[in-house]
């Protein structure tokens, strides 16, 4: 075998820092920019929010000398340049009292599920082997407060020497739906509503009944089938009603109580206001953060030798970072008015005047890459006076009309609702039907698009829409079926 040197060219794309920034920050959503910004400020001491005092004064061109060494006159190190003050104030651990203290140092933490019920089984009368399995039980409960593991499989868990078998487990989960709040351990949602009707005072009118229902006939109250459980039940309208009240007002999920707040709150990029008759699209100031470079900083690193790299990248980096969050916003903008301009009769009339857009149309328009566009679209919202909605909702896909034109798919979704809306509540519109009036319309869709966009819509079937409004028999013909 012999050995050589080849020497060879080639191209490739290399993306730099700087593009990798960018392309992060044009992703991210408003409040998770929010906090990459608010971090970037934290860690880099040439950024600094404008709405704070300067950490150090503009005509202070030269840093404060350091404490000379005696028999040392050499030049401070450059771990030894001025940073910005500390956000915390420390008199608030030496301070007991005054207006100083924060108030969430007292708050109470939340209490979730488990620690509820943990709390509950130590202070109730069992032995510490029926407490050790109810605490298992316990840590298998789900957040909503449901055992969906099988009793078989937790006696499999434990060791054989402990010697538990399934009935065993199910004493420990019978002890543990007892506690509060009713409904907790159950292994479906039958059991569940039973649990909370049980811990009822039998004298709740509409208890038994109830109990009868979702003992025996939960499926057809689930479709509705008011006379089919009247006939069952052997009751009246009246009754019936009053069971149906008493169960509506069961919790199917007892565990969310305790649950985490995740509530994500939405705050929109772009505000769409009508002015002078024209639809305009706006940054919403409340995203833009008021982020600057410190001027004094990035004088004295300039001043300094070549040989203070780290000073040399943080200013770099800061000069990055804000020139990245003007072209993230520069970008917003830009896909924000084509959107607006390719809508403006949606803004006016309404999702039934939605016309057809794609990613490619509004790349091809404003010289960008597709990717970069879906970028844009995806956890940027905008604000207008129809609602809040978020970019790729303008977007729908294209489809052909019988006289030639276009009409976009969100458009004859908003057809099918109002045909749906305006139904005979006694006879209600079978797909077939629906796709045969928007043929009328010009709009010719298959019998099972129109199936798809109704699922989509959260329609119920044909079925279900006419057991809904099928009206209730009289009691006495009840009677004497």
């Amino acid at each position: 075998m012999s050995l050589g040197m080849e020497l060879r060219l080639r191209q490739h794309l290399a993306i730099t820092p700087q593009i990798q920034q960018a392309l992060r920050l044009l992703q991210l959503s408003s409040l998770e920019f929010a906090q990459e910004v608010e971090q970037a400020v934290s860690t880099n001491p040439f950024l600094e929010d404008e709405n704070e005092a300067p950490a150090m004064p503009v005509e202070s061109r030269e840093a404060p000398p350091s404490p000379a060494v005696e028999g040392d006159g050499a030049a401070p190190e450059p771990e030894e340049m001025p940073l910005p003050a500390p956000a915390y104030d420390e008199r608030r651990q030496t301070q007991s009292h005054g207006d100083e203290n924060d108030w969430t140092e007292w708050t109470e933490a939340p209490v979730s599920l488990r620690e509820n019920l943990r709390t509950q089984l130590l202070l109730s009368p069992m032995s510490e082997r029926d407490r050790t399995l109810a605490h298992m039980i316990v840590d298998e409960l789900t957040d909503a407060g449901y055992l969906e593991t099988p009793l078989e499989e937790l006696a499999e868990m434990i060791l054989p020497e402990e010697h538990v078998d399934v009935r065993e487990l199910g004493a420990a989960l019978r002890f543990v739906q007892q506690l509060d709040p009713p409904g907790i351990g159950a292994r479906s949602l039958q059991e569940c509503l039973l649990l909370q009707l049980q811990a009822l005072d039998p004298e709740t009118v509409g208890r038994d009944l109830a109990l009868a229902i979702v003992t025996d006939h939960l499926d057809l109250l689930a479709h509705r089938e008011f006379p089919r459980l009247q006939q069952l039940l052997g009751c009246n309208e009246t009754a019936l009603h009053t069971a149906r009240a008493l169960i509506r007002t069961l919790d199917p999920r007892p565990g969310r109580t305790f649950a985490p707040d995740n509530t994500r709150y939405v705050v929109p990029d772009i505000i769409v206001r009508q002015v002078r008759g024209r639809w305009v699209a706006t940054l919403n100031p409340a995203v833009q953060p008021n982020v600057r470079l410190n001027r004094a900083y990035a004088e004295i690193a300039a001043g300094r030798s070549a040989g203070d790299a780290s000073f040399h990248r943080l200013l770099q980096e800061a000069r990055w970072l804000l020139r990245n969050v003007e072209q993230r916003f520069s970008t917003i903008q830009r896909v924000a008015n084509a959107i607006v301009a390719h809508q403006r009769v949606f803004f006016s009339y309404g999702e039934v005047a939605m016309k057809p857009l794609a990613l490619k149309d509004i790349a091809s328009e404003l010289k960008l890459h597709e990717s970069t566009v879906c970028r844009v679209t995806n956890g940027k919202y905008m604000a207008t006076p129809r609602g809040l909605f978020e970019f790729k909702y303008f977007f729908s896909r294209q489809l052909a009309t019988d006289d030639g034109g276009t009409c976009s798919a969100m458009a004859i979704r908003a057809l099918l609702k109002e045909l749906i809306a305006a139904e005979d509540p006694l006879h209600p519109l079978s797909d077939a039907q629906l796709a045969r009036l928007l043929a009328d319309q010009g709009l010719r869709l298959a019998r099972r698009t129109v199936t798809k966009y109704r699922t989509l819509m959260r329609v119920p079937s044909v079925e279900l829409r006419r057991v809904a409004h099928r009206p209730v028999m009289p009691v006495g013909v009840v009677g004497n079926a």
